[in-house]
């Protein structure tokens, strides 16, 4: 491509500060921005950014439509939120415009195992206007890339066990909520554990009927099975609430969580395949206390043992640059909903992003 990418933003808030930024100092530029806050509907993006003005302003929600059509970018991202149903319109307006997407919504990295109806529908409307709807993020590399990278150098294996651990603050209100963050026991159980707490047909019509919660792992699990060849046999998911001996304040939430009360929980994923491997993987999302710290922890079990740890990543700044550095691999991809695992390597872009587009 012989010009700047064309990028717009979809939401501006916490991760938006980084991909736009990122956007910029890889050599493409921000075209536009759409956010539903009446606070920074207006605004410039370079007071978001925290920089100079940038001459784009954001706009309303309800002007998304004309503006893309106005301003015709390459790509949009969708930095809003965790959930492929919540996320669905801003794809689809972007498919039905011919509009590459990629997102951070961490359902998006594997949809098909937990929302296929929306999946589908987002893969038909993309090949019929020829773009490319991804999602990607933190995950792409640490529990998917470095995974399947170990596992290429590993000679036989039978379990791959994983455990991540993040804060919810860092990350907004939606995932917040979404990690049941701030209620009671008895809550947590009628709002998020209950969900799980069903035999495998049940949950099977719940996912084909559109209402599936999956736990991020539920989507990295299907993700690794596809990277990997492995035939999934079976899938199960339960989520176990975690808490504090102390109250603890969430800025996110603005409220203080009470001692006792789910500051977040752990989910656990565990698949069988028809291969023999076993994936077990667990996340844990929770509001901190003074004494904890984001860590990242997979062991392939065979011939050998190998353990990877990630002490204190920087999640939100290796999400966004993830998202950034994929921007080529979507606007080269063939047409349709496309997730990051039939991309090939994420790769570092040491050039403008417009010269990595064929």
């Amino acid at each position: 491509m012989d010009r700047k990418v064309k990028v717009v933003q979809f939401g501006t808030g916490k991760m938006a500060v980084y991909t736009m930024r990122y956007v910029f100092e890889k050599g493409a530029e921000i075209v536009g921005a759409i956010d539903v806050n009446p606070a920074v509907i207006g605004k410039d993006i370079g007071e978001i950014i925290g920089g100079e003005n940038k001459g784009v302003t954001v706009t309303a929600l309800e002007n998304a439509e004309e503006m893309l059509q106005q301003v015709k970018p390459d790509i949009a991202i969708v930095t809003t939120m965790s959930l492929i149903a919540d996320v669905r319109d801003a794809l689809m307006l972007c498919a039905k415009l011919g509009i590459n997407a990629i997102t951070t919504c961490e359902e998006a990295f594997y949809p098909e195992n937990s929302n296929p109806a929306i999946t589908k529908e987002l893969d038909e409307m993309a090949k019929q206007t020829g773009c490319t709807i991804t999602g990607s993020g933190y995950q792409d590399i640490y529990w998917g890339q470095l995974i399947s990278s170990i596992a290429g150098s590993t000679h036989k294996i039978t379990k791959i066990k994983g455990s991540s651990s993040y804060n919810v603050e860092d990350y907004g209100i939606a995932l917040a909520k979404a990690h049941g963050s701030g209620l009671t026991m008895q809550e947590f159980e009628d709002q998020v554990a209950s969900v799980d707490k069903i035999s495998d047909e049940e949950r099977q019509k719940v996912i084909e009927s559109g209402k599936y919660l999956p736990s991020y792992m539920w989507n990295v699990n299907g993700w690794l099975c596809s990277k990997l060849g492995l035939t999934v046999e079976r899938q199960t998911q339960k989520t176990v609430p975690q808490t504090y001996k102390e109250d603890i304040y969430s800025s996110t939430l603005g409220m203080t969580v009470k001692a006792g009360d789910a500051t977040g929980m752990s989910a656990i994923v565990t698949t069988t395949t028809k291969e023999g491997i076993t994936i077990e993987s667990e996340c844990i999302g929770k509001v901190y206390s003074k004494d904890d710290y984001d860590k990242n922890e997979w062991t392939i079990y065979g011939e050998p043992d190998t353990t990877i740890v990630v002490a204190r990543p920087a999640t939100v700044e290796l999400t966004c640059a993830s998202i950034v550095n994929r921007i080529p691999d979507v606007i080269n991809s063939k047409a349709g909903y496309v997730t990051t695992d039939k991309f090939g390597e994420l790769n570092y872009r040491t050039k403008p992003l417009n010269e990595y587009v064929k």
